[in-house]
């Protein structure tokens, strides 16, 4: 029998997508492009497809703790990602969870909202995450109107809802993927002062798992070591390779093409 090195492990707790595009399935198949392996925890199950979502459900706590303990106990988990948790109650059961586990690098994709606008949680879940979870969190991904949600700040610019989110979190990655102009703004935050801009060429058409896509991107490459500026540049141009090259599976959003980095070029 062949016995290999293990490739990294990552936790993924977030929600099921039946259609595929985004949820712990994205999570899976980017995080195989990094060469990790991904633990994927249910926090909760979707009625949705590539147009928009029709309703969720929330799995309850026992079962979420159940599901990520087996996995902490078996495997040496190099990272974290969470995606939606959709109530107030598995935020809380989240933060039991992390806190027993803090020496754990995190990457915190706070889920509201479906790429086709359809709602995975009350704005309340938001806030009870920027309180909450974010501390915990080694960066956070929103995207632009995701951060005004969180911020509170309902027209607020990225450099606007940074300073009022960098209390809560150590680094902050505002994705300016929901805008219109020709170039995307992807600005990264940290509260020592450090701010960098990634900027790439807007992609047309809309995506189903781009946030998940980079989000668990991210978590691969600090699951590897790499340094947090480098691991979301790379992030960054591993997920928009994936949109340039999506795939229409439905009749709504594109999907994006998570191939591995060699396929992905």
């Amino acid at each position: 029998m062949n016995i290999y090195s293990s490739r990294p492990v990552v936790l993924c707790l977030s929600g099921h997508d039946p259609s595929g595009g985004a949820g712990l399935q994205a999570d899976i198949e980017a995080l195989l492009a990094q060469g990790c392996h991904a633990a994927p925890v249910v926090t909760a199950l979707t009625v949705q497809n590539t147009v928009n979502v029709r309703d969720f459900r929330v799995l309850d706590r026992e079962w979420v703790l159940a599901q990520a303990d087996a996995v902490l106990s078996d495997s040496t988990v190099a990272a974290v990602k969470l995606g939606m948790l959709g109530s107030l109650e598995m935020v809380d059961t989240v933060v039991e969870l992390l806190q027993a586990h803090p020496h754990l690098p995190m990457v915190c994709d706070p889920v509201l909202r479906a790429g086709g606008g359809g709602r995975l949680g009350k704005d309340e879940v938001g806030y009870a995450m920027r309180e909450r979870l974010l501390p915990l969190a080694t960066i956070a991904t929103p995207n632009l109107p995701e951060a005004r949600i969180l911020a509170e700040l309902p027209d607020g610019s990225a450099d606007e809802c940074a300073e009022k989110l960098l209390p809560f979190c150590q680094h902050l990655l505002i994705t300016g993927g929901h805008g219109d102009e020709h170039e995307v703004h992807n600005r990264l935050y940290s509260r020592d002062g450090s701010r960098h801009t990634f900027t790439c060429y807007r992609l047309p058409g809309s995506y189903h798992g781009s946030g998940c896509t980079l989000a668990s991107t991210l978590a691969g490459r600090l699951a590897i070591g790499e340094e947090l500026v480098s691991a979301v540049q790379t992030a960054l141009n591993y997920t928009w390779r994936t949109l340039r090259d999506a795939e229409q599976l439905g009749q709504g959003q594109f999907v994006p093409r998570r191939l591995p980095l060699d396929f992905c070029s």
